[in-house]
């Protein structure tokens, strides 16, 4: 974020790069905080020069938003530097506001409020609130989450309300962020593992928080705009995604998409989310297919007591990536799973019968490697009969970068058995016609 109209920065040399070298790398996931407005002032300093020497000895690069949403009663503070930097500017902001609420007396205590992406959030609060629970134990702190409620197609962020004394705060601030970079690590793992997307742009995704880059363009692709740095077309209204990306208006495919292989993916949502994803009228599944660039279909029931339903996705990696990832934004925000609970979706590829072991590995290895690596759960059922094409199942569960970056890894696999089976296929010699 640069300086200008709307917030101001503070920052070291060092901080951003220079002879230091660089501090921090730009995927790495900065600290963002609220404040209570009536605090900015002190936090700043006169003619900046609190703010100045939070920098310089945490060696971190500070934006306090302060012109952003003018009126609002909080202003947001994005911290840019090393974990151990973040922890201990976030501390001297903390004491800064503590001695105010003290002096001024307008407030009876100031919680540690930190900003964290939505898709983050679910791992942060683990398995039954298991994870959450576990850091109010060990710190002595109470913690609340703001409401799926309060997200908008401009707002993707979670406030996470921790409350105690200064120091319990800032013990608490450590291990959410641990969590949250943890979470954020493996997402970009997963999308550097999975090289899937061909001039699509992960910032215009808003999958990841606003104030921070995801991944650098790959240079040189052409077709890929950005869209404004906190929009989220997994959040936000199809009806203005068209267009996004280079996906025609027309509803055909680019060139690109055209001349990529047509992957077709077996997504399962749970039965009563099928009125949502289809929409009035169709309208919400017609502006998916043309957003996504992909034919989306949803099966009939085998069952009508089926708990679950199947949506057939068919297009390229990138149509999968956009389909899909809209499919499980749509889920959670229309409340189909708690605030509590991460979507995890089950998802069933098709792979030659050939290429089943190798997906599997000598007893099991390759999968149990994929599993770790993805962190998605990938089955495959020993006891198919190949289909009209020679091919069979994998199942595959989990959220949606797990999800993705095992589709990609099981289709990499795949690819490397065809080009063995093809070169096979040159190096046998074809027997001579027998002379007549």
């Amino acid at each position: 974020m640069g300086t200008g109209s709307r917030e101001q920065e503070f920052g070291q040399p060092g901080a951003m790069g220079g002879s230091q070298g660089p501090r921090y790398r730009q995927q790495e996931l900065p600290l963002r905080i609220l404040v209570p407005t009536q605090f900015v002032g002190a936090i700043i300093g006169k003619e900046g020069l609190t703010i100045k020497n939070i920098t310089k000895q945490t060696q971190s690069k500070v934006d306090i938003h302060r012109k952003e949403n003018a009126g609002a009663t909080e202003k947001s503070i994005t911290i840019h530097s090393s974990n151990e930097g973040c922890s201990q500017a976030c501390r001297m902001i903390l004491e800064i506001m503590e001695k105010e609420a003290n002096d001024t007396k307008i407030v009876e205590e100031v919680p540690l409020k930190i900003l964290a992406h939505n898709n983050l959030v679910g791992r942060l609060i683990g398995k039954e609130g298991r994870n959450l629970k576990k850091i109010e134990q060990d710190t002595g702190t109470k913690i609340t989450i703001s409401s799926l409620q309060d997200l908008t197609i401009y707002n993707h962020e979670r406030t996470i309300t921790v409350r105690g004394g200064v120091e319990e705060c800032c013990n608490a601030e450590v291990e959410i962020m641990k969590k949250l970079r943890e979470a954020h690590e493996n997402d970009v793992a997963s999308l550097n593992q999975t090289n899937m997307m061909p001039g699509l742009n992960l910032n215009a995704l808003g999958i990841f928080s606003s104030g921070m880059s995801a991944l650098p363009p790959a240079p040189g692709l052409r077709g890929s705009l950005s869209g404004p740095a906190n929009y989220s077309p997994l959040l936000g209204p199809p009806s203005v995604l068209g267009g996004l990306y280079g996906v025609p208006h027309s509803g055909a495919l680019s060139l690109q998409q055209a001349t990529a292989e047509q992957e077709v993916v077996y997504l399962f949502i749970p039965t009563p989310a099928v009125g949502a994803l289809i929409g009035k009228k169709g309208q919400h599944i017609k502006e998916l297919a043309h957003y996504a660039g992909a034919s989306i279909k949803i099966a009939a029931p085998d069952n009508p007591d089926d708990p679950e339903r199947m949506v057939i996705i068919t297009g390229p990696p990138e149509a999968q990536y956009k389909a899909q990832g809209r499919i499980y934004g749509k889920l959670k925000e229309e409340n189909f799973f708690t605030a509590k609970e991460e979507v995890k979706l089950g998802a069933h590829i098709k792979v030659p019968s050939s290429a089943a072991g190798r997906v599997i590995g000598k007893g099991g290895k390759t999968v149990n490697e994929l599993q770790n690596l993805t962190s998605a759960e990938v089955i495959v059922p020993r006891d198919q009969t190949p289909d009209e094409n020679d091919e069979v199942f994998v199942k595959i569960i989990g959220h949606f970068f797990a999800s993705q970056a095992a589709q990609r890894k099981i289709r990499e696999i795949v690819q490397q058995v065809k080009q063995q089976e093809r070169k096979h296929q040159q190096t046998v010699p074809t027997p001579s016609q027998p002379s007549k």
